[in-house]
């Protein structure tokens, strides 16, 4: 198996090929920091490899989907060219990862889904949320450009005003409003969303294998043509937190106050 090396993944494997993921680190609502966020990166290629594995399903354990980066990760990354430089990197392989890999993916969006998590979520080929699960990219309000995977899939699912609304804003939208505007594909009650996902994950692992991956890859380069557009995003993103507007978002945060941008100074 080749998933003995993660930590902060677990797996189970079900009947017709089917893998459910759990993001495993309910104390901090599965908040990602290096380890988290280097596994959710990394993972997919080993998906993508694994042969007894024909869909995989990526929920999160708790009340939660992924709550987004952990705010001392944020802290550490802040004006540490070292740090950014290789979140660069792991960012891109991220998206990329997901992207790429041939095995479809079904996110069971069980809660809350910020930064990594809504990156996953939104990425994955069939995403099923909870009705009053809270999807969002926050990046503004922490004083940093959108990167992740905001450019490069929310004017496609979205249309280009509300992701133009929610991203230069930072709001929330709920698992309904995100059927609604076409992010998602289901929005059920929460307790509904891993069961309705995994009878999904069932229809595709027992249907063809080679209709199914050759149907997502070519509905992926709808992503790939949009390459340059996430890699400028995400540079930006990573230039914006060696500035100082970053230092006064998670401050801000930690002290749970409205921020006061230095850029934004009278």
């Amino acid at each position: 198996m080749p998933f003995e090396d993660y930590h902060q993944l677990t797996f189970e494997r079900r009947d017709h090929g089917v893998l459910l993921i759990t993001i495993d680190r309910p104390d901090k609502y599965n908040a990602a920091d290096e380890e988290l966020h280097g596994e959710l990166a990394r993972v997919w290629r080993d998906v993508g490899a694994d042969e007894q594995t024909r869909v995989a399903v990526i929920t999160g354990a708790g009340k939660a989907f992924s709550a987004g980066g952990d705010l001392a990760m944020v802290e550490r990354m802040a004006g540490d060219y070292d740090r950014v430089q290789h979140m660069l990197r792991e960012m891109s392989d991220l998206v990329y990862n997901i992207i790429d890999c041939d095995k479809p993916i079904v996110s069971a969006i069980n809660g809350v889904a910020v930064g990594a998590g809504v990156v996953v979520a939104l990425l994955a080929d069939i995403a099923i949320a909870a009705e009053d699960a809270k999807l969002g990219d926050g990046h503004v309000k922490l004083g940093v450009a959108a990167g992740d995977h905001a450019a490069i899939i929310w004017p496609l699912l979205a249309g280009m005003a509300k992701a133009r609304y929610y991203l230069l804003t930072g709001e929330m939208v709920t698992g309904a409003e995100a059927e609604r505007l076409g992010m998602v594909a289901k929005a059920l009650p929460r307790d509904q969303v891993l069961d309705e996902a995994l009878r999904v994950a069932d229809t595709l692992g027992t249907g063809s294998q080679q209709a199914i991956r050759l149907t997502k890859r070519s509905l992926n380069n709808w992503l790939r043509s949009a390459g340059p557009t996430f890699d400028q995003s995400a540079a930006y993103e990573m230039l914006t937190f060696l500035g100082p507007d970053v230092v006064e978002g998670y401050t801000a945060l930690r002290e749970k106050r409205e921020p006061r941008f230095p850029s934004a100074a009278d």
